[in-house]
């Protein structure tokens, strides 16, 4: 046969063909047969639906007088799924706040920058304004079902203020803050309520780049539960997040997204698409579009397991100010036998002490220009950080430290302590 004379690529390309035509003249003449048999539109398209997957939606035509007509879409079914799931579980949060409070002599202090502050600043009057009125919002989610609420720091950061959590279905409650983070923007709040739908934490760890993710928040203050969706744009960002009061802190390992966060936005969640909580929605950049940050939630894990056991942050402490090495910095140093671990430095200022005086890190004889490069075998890296390592261990826990110390390499014990 002349068939069998043919190339094998040539002949495959046959079958495929052959096949693929002879399914979809199936198909095209099986809805011929459903139409011809007296079946109507409107029982084709459910056998299409369950069949292949696709789904029908109507779209008027571009005049009055003309009849519907019809187009096909296949639905973003995950996408769909998780933000029905996780939406009951996110709440706003209302900051009121007396506003003669929020003036000093000088004039108005605002507790957000406008970043998070939304409405018409107020301007200087005499005299200042006063009474309760709201000054800024933000958003929570919850994680358990009697009320705890994860959300960022700043947005409850302000002593004497109120805070009201305004659920999905409109219902109010007033919160009260748990426990503010010192070193994380994290925030536990909680609010009388029984019963309620929660969120589940997933393992940031285990975050690509690339992979599809979704934030819900409050965005501007004023538009509740609004989705974004994006990709995780970089993991491991050490990021510098500055307020318009000249406070800023430093956000270790955050997740980048390009899923729009906007003012309000702040203390949502960063889900993915099993609908798990990746991180916390923190930060977003002014200088570009679309870059956002999140709080990887293992990071916050620990803040919420400390919560639920003693009602309060407890950190384990070591003592010690340091940058993590590189061979940047290893060069710059003439440090040439590691290029990696936690090298002790003091700050700028004379009070930044390398070490703190009385901590563990200072009675197991750890000082200035010593380097931690493991601790319990665990390296101290740029992606696996000395806080994030110790951030594993509880007060009172002993734990061994390698270290670099005038060309050498030696081993301390450590007892943590509590940081207060």
């Amino acid at each position: 046969m002349i068939f069998n004379t043919l190339p094998p690529s040539l002949r495959n390309t046959l079958i495929a063909t052959i096949i693929a035509s002879t399914i979809l003249g199936g198909v095209i003449g099986g809805v011929v047969g459903f139409v011809a048999s007296g079946w109507s539109t409107s029982n084709v398209w459910p056998w299409l639906n369950e069949t292949l997957g696709i789904e029908q939606i109507a779209r008027t035509g571009g005049n009055a007088d003309e009849s519907p007509q019809t187009q096909t879409v296949v639905e973003d079914s995950a996408t769909t799924d998780v933000v029905e799931h996780a939406t009951p579980a996110v709440v706003s949060i209302v900051v009121t706040q007396d506003l003669s409070q929020l003036y000093n002599n000088t004039g108005p202090f605002f507790p957000f920058d406008n970043f998070f502050y939304f409405g018409t600043p107020y301007q200087q009057q005499s005299p200042p304004p006063s009474g309760k009125q709201q000054v800024g919002g933000g958003t929570g989610f919850i994680i358990t079902t009697d009320g705890l609420i994860v959300t960022n720091r700043h947005v409850v950061d302000q002593e004497n203020a109120e805070y009201t959590v305004v659920m999905n279905d409109g219902s109010q409650y007033e919160a009260t803050v748990l426990a503010r983070d010192t070193l994380n923007d994290i925030a536990v709040i909680k609010i009388e309520a029984d019963n309620l739908p929660v969120l589940d934490l997933g393992d940031s760890d285990s975050v690509k780049i690339g992979q599809t993710v979704i934030a819900i928040g409050n965005s501007l203050g004023e538009y509740s539960n609004t989705v974004t969706k994006g990709v995780v744009s970089g993991i491991n960002r050490r990021v510098v997040a500055g307020d318009g009061n000249g406070f800023s802190e430093v956000i270790e390992e955050a997740i980048q997204t390009d899923a729009a966060i906007n003012p309000g936005n702040s203390g949502g969640p960063l889900l993915d698409l099993f609908g798990k909580v990746l991180g916390v929605n923190t930060a977003v950049s002014r200088e570009g579009q679309l870059i956002g940050f999140a709080i990887p939630i293992n990071e916050v894990r620990n803040v919420i397991e400390s919560v639920r056991e003693y009602g309060r942050i407890v950190r384990p402490f070591l003592g010690v100010r340091y940058v993590l090495l590189n061979e940047e910095i290893a060069s710059a140093n003439d440090i040439t036998d590691v290029d990696y671990g936690a090298l002790i430095v003091r700050g700028e200022l004379r009070t930044d002490l390398a070490i703190v005086p009385g901590s563990p890190a200072d009675k197991a004889g750890l000082v200035e220009n010593d380097i931690i490069l493991e601790v319990n075998g665990e390296k101290v890296t740029q992606d696996h950080g000395l806080a994030r390592i110790l951030g594993k261990y509880h007060p009172g826990d002993t734990v061994t430290l390698r270290v670099y110390k005038r060309g050498e390499i030696t081993e301390v014990e450590v007892e943590l302590s509590e940081r207060e």
